[in-house]
């Protein structure tokens, strides 16, 4: 075999083995929220950051548990807004989740009009990511999380349920989260973090992901979600 015919070999065996692994997490990711969703219960309250076209948030109404959905990404806000807008146990907030109430500029994929329904899953409020594109960027009105996460569990008395996927803009509000202790009244925390996507803050990343694994089982704080 030649050196050409081996590296391209090679490349064929390293992208086989990266399809196996993103196949694998995302068996793991599914079987995790199955587990977690087959825990809740009429009543129980549960929150759903990066809503999108809501299929988790099909999983969550499901069970019974009033589901507080956010999604900021007018493309996305009208296909959720379609299937869930008369679900009784379903809130919709047109509004994208930080550490400060006001307005934000939501960047989407520079190929999303290519594919507005695969790409507007990568559409953040974070500036900075790979494939993602400023030009384009519309204005959606933020909440301060934190607190009305904080006034949501107070009113509840806990938070059965955080998923969260807000392509990078989940660090700041981690962040807050742990430094309010807003971890403890929530019975599961499922995360997917997107460290790959901003290089500039995987050290913060890392350090936080260590922190949550001294402090709570990953029964409790997943950051490893998908």
């Amino acid at each position: 075999m030649d050196s050409a015919t081996q590296e391209h070999y090679e490349e064929r065996l390293r992208k086989m083995r990266r399809k196996m692994q993103r196949r694998v997490r995302t068996a793991q990711s599914q079987g995790f929220m199955a587990g977690a969703a087959a825990m809740l219960r009429p009543g129980d309250v549960v929150v759903d950051c990066g809503a999108n076209v809501g299929d988790v948030t099909a999983v969550l109404a499901g069970t019974g548990a009033t589901v507080h959905c956010f999604e900021p990404d007018p493309y996305a806000w009208e296909i959720l807004s379609g299937r869930f807008g008369e679900t009784p146990n379903v809130h919709l907030h047109n509004k994208a989740v930080g550490v400060q109430a006001g307005s934000v500029q939501l960047m989407r994929s520079d190929a999303f009009d290519d594919d507005p329904r695969g790409k507007t899953v990568m559409s953040t409020t974070l500036p900075g990511g790979r494939g993602i594109s400023a030009e384009a960027a519309v204005e959606v009105e933020m909440i301060d999380f934190p607190s009305f996460l904080s006034a949501l569990a107070e009113e509840a008395g806990g938070i059965a349920m955080l998923k969260m996927d807000i392509e990078g803009a989940e660090l700041d509000i981690l962040e807050a989260m742990e430094e309010r202790q807003l971890f403890d009244p929530i019975r599961v925390t499922l995360v997917e973090t997107h460290e790959k996507k901003f290089p500039e803050l995987r050290p913060r990343f890392r350090a936080l992901k260590a922190r949550m694994a001294e402090a709570y089982p990953a029964s409790k704080v997943n950051l490893d979600w998908i």
